[in-house]
């Protein structure tokens, strides 16, 4: 049976990421999951493929932001890709601060991720609250 990725499927993701709960994500992703930053040396940013290589870089975002969050989220989907748009907000350990609108532009496999693909506008970091 062919399942279908939905856009609650999607929501609930984004939930996950707000919970900041891995094990609830990794649920999402397929076995060959491939996850590509928003930033990196390449073209791509930085690829991260397998399981283990996507839950240690999606981990990251946490660490690196450990108040990450997505909102304002809107989800498409048609057949095997999808996208999902959100404002990525997060402090980061030297106070400096992140708002900025971004997308995730996903394919689909066998009703699971395979691939998210990050993009965030380039917006200079903001001043710590202070």
């Amino acid at each position: 049976m062919h399942q279908t990725v939905t856009v609650d499927m999607l929501a609930e993701f984004a939930a996950a990421w707000n919970r900041h709960d891995i094990d609830a994500l990794m649920s999402f992703m397929s076995d060959d999951c491939v996850f590509e930053t928003v930033g990196g040396p390449e073209r791509w940013g930085a690829r991260h493929a397998g399981r283990e290589a996507v839950r240690t870089a999606f981990e990251a975002a946490w660490k690196n932001f450990p108040d990450a969050q997505w909102n304002n989220s809107r989800h498409w989907v048609a057949g095997d890709r999808g996208v999902s748009e959100s404002t990525f907000t997060g402090t980061a350990a030297d106070g400096s601060r992140i708002e900025a609108d971004m997308v995730d532009v996903f394919t689909f496999q066998g009703g699971k991720i395979r691939v998210k693909n990050a993009f965030r506008k380039q917006r200079p970091a903001l001043p710590a609250r202070g």
